[in-house]
């Protein structure tokens, strides 16, 4: 396994070294077909070796299953052990003790007895002992299970982010194929022009999950310039960890809870029954999402009923909230400083408070530097809760997406100072 993963990771490497160097040339049709034909490439092996990190936490889950079943049997078997030998205790102290001396027709007969007693309750003490013991281990085996399947839902999401993105590659290098060299150095003059640039960059759709309305890449800006204001989280990066949660978002679909008991609810778009919509604590999970997620809509004057949230993976669990992807035990932590900054109730499915709340979670773990180590740190952890290198392209994929926003808003600002530089001109 690690060698398939070491192979892959090589080939990744000399790809990414052929990309960058490509990236520099001048700019041709032919170049930008290569690049492409490039990326896809690196794109097939990533895919690649993310299957292979998922088949070996499958296994895992698999083994880690086994070993639940064979502790529950043993705990069982003890369980049963432990009643017999209470049977047994309850048998031998029913007797008086001129029961037992009388039934006994030697001395030796009833000390015999009184052993037996004693080892009984010696017998019963280690059999308490083994259960305490076994206990303990299937809880641990239990939580075992839990991160193995939220390792493979996290991998999961990578593999859609990659195929996605791969897809993209895909049709963007088809349609240059079907371009002549001179359409193709048309269409990068064009986009060299500022004005219509900047404009066609203001009203493109920016695309968000669980709201009734995207806005425009504009109106998303402008928001993601003003939390940058309150948290000093950088619009650029917290666009692209925005675009990454709606992209996955997107590609599990929506559901509406039905079970608080059991988590489990419905598909939006066909009514198909769905399990683990959203965690609703023990014994099922390990956190109550379920619960908070009543407290928030129902402070919001939301039926929680038809409410969206996420549908889940094949592992894990959905229930997550609103254009930045929040569960809703994440959410309850940034409630009162959410409040504080609003003077009302945060709404997860509002666009300014989702905006607001991703951007105080991604200044809390480093992103409030505007470093790429403390803005790669934060990334993974939205991600993960963790910065587990084992998930490193969501990182990679978010500062590629950061990379492209950049680009973008340098043109908008561009275009904003000539205007106010051409009314100034004109007022004087």
């Amino acid at each position: 396994m690690e060698d398939c993963v070491k192979f892959y990771e090589d080939k990744i490497k000399i790809l990414e070294g052929e990309i960058g160097q490509t990236a520099t040339q001048k700019k041709t049709l032919a170049n930008e077909i290569y690049l492409l034909k490039k990326k896809i490439e690196k794109l097939n092996f990533e895919i690649q070796q993310t299957s292979l990190m998922i088949n070996e936490t499958d296994l895992q889950i698999k083994e880690t299953e086994k070993s639940i079943q064979k502790t529950t049997e043993r705990l069982e078997t003890e369980k049963r052990r432990l009643a017999e030998i209470l049977r047994a205790i309850d048998e031998a102290e029913k007797k008086s003790f001129f029961e037992v001396l009388i039934s006994e027709k030697t001395l030796s007969g009833f000390f015999n007895n009184l052993v037996y007693l004693e080892n009984l309750n010696e017998k019963s003490k280690e059999v308490l002992t083994t259960i305490k013991n076994l206990k303990t281990t299937l809880e641990g085996q239990k939580e075992a299970l839990e991160t193995e399947k939220e390792s493979a839902e996290r991998l999961l999401a990578i593999q859609t982010l990659q195929k996605q993105e791969s897809e993209s590659a895909k049709k963007q290098k088809n349609y240059l194929l079907n371009l002549t060299e001179a359409e193709y150095q048309k269409l990068l003059r064009e986009k060299e022009e500022t004005e219509k640039r900047a404009a066609e960059i203001r009203k493109r759709i920016f695309e968000l999950i669980g709201i009734e309305k995207a806005p425009t890449f504009g109106e998303a800006y402008e928001i993601a310039k003003w939390v940058e204001k309150v948290t000093g989280v950088r619009p650029a990066f917290l666009l692209a960890v925005l675009t990454q949660e709606s992209n996955l978002g997107r590609n599990v679909g929506q559901c509406y809870l039905r079970n608080t008991k059991t988590g489990s609810g419905i598909r939006i778009t066909t009514g198909q029954f769905v399990d683990r919509v959203m965690a609703p604590g023990p014994p099922y999970s390990r956190r109550n999402d379920v619960y908070y997620f009543l407290q928030i809509t129902k402070a919001l004057g939301k039926d929680w009923k038809s409410t969206p949230v996420s549908c889940p993976m094949s592992f894990g669990w959905g229930g997550a909230m609103g254009p930045a992807q929040f569960i809703p035990t994440t959410w309850m932590s940034y409630k009162d400083e959410l409040k504080t900054i609003l003077k009302r109730e945060p709404n997860p499915w509002s666009i300014t408070d989702a905006f607001l709340a991703a951007g105080l979670y991604l200044a809390r773990y480093g992103a409030a530097t505007q470093t790429p180590d403390g803005e790669w740190r934060a990334a993974l952890i939205y991600f993960t809760g963790s910065t587990n290198p084992r998930y490193s392209w969501y990182a990679k994929s978010v500062f590629a997406i950061a990379n492209r926003y950049e680009r973008d808003i340098e043109i908008l600002e561009k275009s904003l100072a000539k205007m106010f530089f051409e009314s100034r001109n004109y007022r004087s």
